[in-house]
């Protein structure tokens, strides 16, 4: 049974998934250049998963000048 779609959680997909299905394995390696065609789908080689780290926001220098400006 499926969940209703104002019971879902927003962004829940969006994050980084340390298991790969089956075919984004295989289009992994492909990308990778170690799938063969007719190579068995069973018993596929380990696929590194990189973490996508969100940094923080630099606050811009020119705008904290500004506002320090007119203060004065």
């Amino acid at each position: 049974m499926t969940i209703d779609k104002s019971l879902q959680r927003k962004g829940r997909l969006v994050r980084a998934r340390n298991v790969l299905k089956r075919a984004e394995r295989i289009a992994r390696l492909e990308f990778e250049e170690r799938w063969q065609d007719g190579q068995s789908p069973l018993g596929l080689p380990k696929v590194r998963v990189a973490k996508v780290v969100v940094g923080k926001k630099k606050k811009k220098k020119a705008k904290a000048e500004e506002s320090e400006g007119g203060k004065k």
